[in-house]
């Protein structure tokens, strides 16, 4: 090996850690104390930003912030669909209680020399960031992007200007069993060397 390049960390742990990962459904309390939760964020800003924009920015839901937010949801879905029963508003309402924290990553574009594009997966980099971030520190994860995450009522109840969009809210949590496995891709079938 000449003398200039590093040597070669391997790290079956994380390798390991990487092949079993998988969204968890059953989350529940309790969830990630603030410090653990600052960690999550930093993790989830060290995604590759092309022109060092920073072109996401993050909402967090916990406590009592969940049930405010479940109203917004509420009226979005009332100003929607205005014959919606009491238990749909009910269910909408509640979907942010199915965890004890909910992040949402806000794709925020920037004036510079990074396309749009670019900045829009550097922001879904930060949702799986903030994802496996959660995971590292014991909790279970998943990345949905509901209904409300493109509703025009919702978008302006959390404050989202004409060049940001939701992309993808994260629910972290304690999780109770181990999450079965999905049948994945076959890499042979999605792949090709050119």
């Amino acid at each position: 090996m000449p003398d200039n390049v590093l040597p070669a960390k391997i790290m079956p742990e994380m390798t390991d850690f990487l092949t079993r990962r998988r969204s968890t459904t059953a989350l529940q309390g309790p969830g990630p104390s603030p410090a653990q939760i600052e960690e999550m964020l930093k993790i989830a800003a060290r995604v590759p930003d092309h022109g060092k924009l920073a072109p996401w920015r993050f909402i967090v839901f916990d406590g009592e912030a969940r049930s405010r937010v479940g109203a917004e949801i509420r009226a979005a879905y009332k100003f929607e669909d205005p014959d919606a029963t009491d238990a749909k508003l009910d269910f909408e309402a509640e979907k942010f209680l199915r965890a004890p924290l909910i992040i949402a990553v806000i794709s925020s574009l920037k004036d510079g020399k990074a396309p749009e594009w670019e900045q829009t997966l550097s922001a879904g980099a930060a949702c799986f960031n903030l994802c496996l971030a959660a995971n590292a520190l014991g909790f279970g994860s998943k990345w949905l992007t509901e209904w409300f995450a493109y509703n025009a009522t919702f978008a302006k109840a959390l404050g989202l200007t004409d060049r940001e969009r939701v992309a993808g809210f994260v629910y972290i949590g304690s999780v109770k069993t181990e999450p079965e496995e999905r049948e994945r891709p076959d890499v042979k079938a999605i792949v090709k060397h050119w």
